[in-house]
């Protein structure tokens, strides 16, 4: 017997040499340059997942991708080999119905999912969208939404098929289940100095939003100071690789690139821009600003519709868009998707008391710091430093002017809503944020 149990011990102390000695080698061809055989990352990602490939192993093959990049092929196995570590929503409740979802890569104000989903709902279509949680500078979708008293992210796979089948959307967190390869990995690449890598970010993106079994997908790139893209060429390259891998797994995948070197929109925080979304929802009157946030909502969703066939052209399209908000449609979707998710809204939500910061000089908007306001942001609270930090939803910043804006001395530039006593502080902070040129300054496009 003890002899038996020997031999069985030497057996699994050799196996688990091996796995590590392939392991070691794989590392280094693609530490070398040399691109994969798809067997081969097939192997890492089964092996990071049952165990036999250490997280150690796993980071050095992420600074590896982040330092030699991979081949679309590459991609798009390490994101169907991601997608495979885990289950899939599903599809049964949707039945002929598109379904349909759109991703950003986040930036400061950017309130278009809340918008999007009930909007897209009311033209017909089904939105099983599966979002995040801010980090850093970027404002999550889940934390906005919890802001509304009641609301629940994390719903059963038995609740949200239920939501779906009622309201048409629904906004919620991923399981556990969804795609668990790819967090596990991302949460070695967010304190390993790797999350800057294109095939990385694309089949962190893509494995999750196959995981919702869509009919098509629409992507959000942003670019510039507040984006994760700061220049058009990778914000180009990022746009490229997600269309391509997206197909290539099978789904349909369109990009847009879209400006983000100010803030989306007026508002910035998490109740606060919910209430910009709900107001965008009634149709309530817009300048400039919010008018950026519902164009750039209907453009994504034209595309959407279009890709499955629900509208003959972007014309059409944009046409249905445009009634469904008008006529008050996409405003019901969203107040039944709020109630079907436990939410509770009666009017606005609570927003700290707001203090204005007024421009001291005549002149124009020559630049916004958007790193500085997000900063703001989550030293008030409204952000997370480190996953697991709470959030006050009642802190924001409402900005009055845009790049480009003529604006006189005494006039308001930005309200900071907040409690501290350190208010002045923040606002002699903000004032660095908001640049005044003597010179005229062209309006930045929304559209890249």
């Amino acid at each position: 017997m003890a002899r038996s149990l020997l031999t069985q011990s030497t057996i699994t102390t050799l196996h688990t040499t091996v796995i590590r000695m392939l392991t070691a080698n794989l590392l280094a061809k693609k530490r070398d340059g040399n691109a994969l055989h798809d067997d081969e990352i097939r192997f890492l990602i089964d092996g990071f997942c049952d165990g036999s490939v250490a997280d150690y192993q796993m980071s050095a093959f992420a600074m590896a991708v982040c330092l030699n990049g991979m081949t679309e092929r590459e991609t798009t196995t390490l994101t169907r080999a991601m997608l495979e570590s885990g289950d899939r929503l599903p599809r049964a409740v949707s039945g002929q119905t598109p379904r349909v979802d759109k991703h950003s890569t986040g930036g400061l104000g950017d309130k278009v999912s809340l918008i999007l989903a009930p909007l897209l709902a009311a033209c017909g279509v089904h939105v099983p969208m599966v979002s995040g949680r801010g980090l850093g500078l970027t404002g999550g979708t889940l934390d906005k939404l919890e802001a509304i008293p009641g609301f629940q992210t994390d719903l059963s796979e038995q609740a949200s098929v239920e939501v779906l089948r009622q309201v048409g959307a629904f906004i919620i967190s991923a399981s556990e289940r969804i795609a668990p390869a790819d967090r596990r990995l991302y949460a070695l690449r967010d304190v390993t100095g790797t999350v800057e890598s294109i095939p990385l970010i694309t089949a962190s993106i893509l494995s999750k939003k196959l995981a919702a079994n869509l009919d098509a997908l629409v992507m959000d790139v942003k670019v510039g100071g507040a984006a994760f893209m700061k220049t058009l060429d990778d914000a180009r390259a990022l746009a490229g690789s997600i269309e391509h891998v997206g197909r290539a797994a099978g789904l349909p995948t369109q990009a847009l690139i879209s400006d983000m070197d100010q803030p989306l929109g007026k508002a910035i925080g998490n109740a606060i821009e919910v209430n910009e979304a709900v107001g965008i929802l009634a149709g309530q009157p817009s300048d400039p600003a919010l008018q950026g946030v519902r164009d750039l909502t209907v453009r994504l969703c034209a595309l959407l519709l279009t890709s499955v066939g629900v509208a003959r052209d972007v014309d059409d399209a944009t046409q249905r868009l445009n009634r469904a908000l008008d006529d008050g449609s996409a405003m019901e979707r969203f107040e039944a998707m709020v109630a079907a998710q436990g939410g509770r809204m009666a009017g606005d939500l609570d927003v700290a008391p707001g203090r204005p910061l007024q421009s001291e000089h005549d002149g124009y908007v020559g630049r916004i710091d958007c790193h500085r306001i997000g900063s703001t942001i989550v030293s008030l609270g409204g952000g997370r430093r480190k996953l697991g930090d709470p959030i006050d939803p009642t802190v924001g910043i409402r900005m009055h002017v845009r790049i480009g804006d003529r604006v006189e001395r005494g006039q308001p530039l930005l309200d900071l809503h907040c409690h501290t006593s350190r208010q002045n502080e923040y606002l002699r902070s903000l004032r660095q944020a908001v640049e005044i040129t003597a010179e005229s300054v062209a309006a930045r496009p929304l559209f890249v």
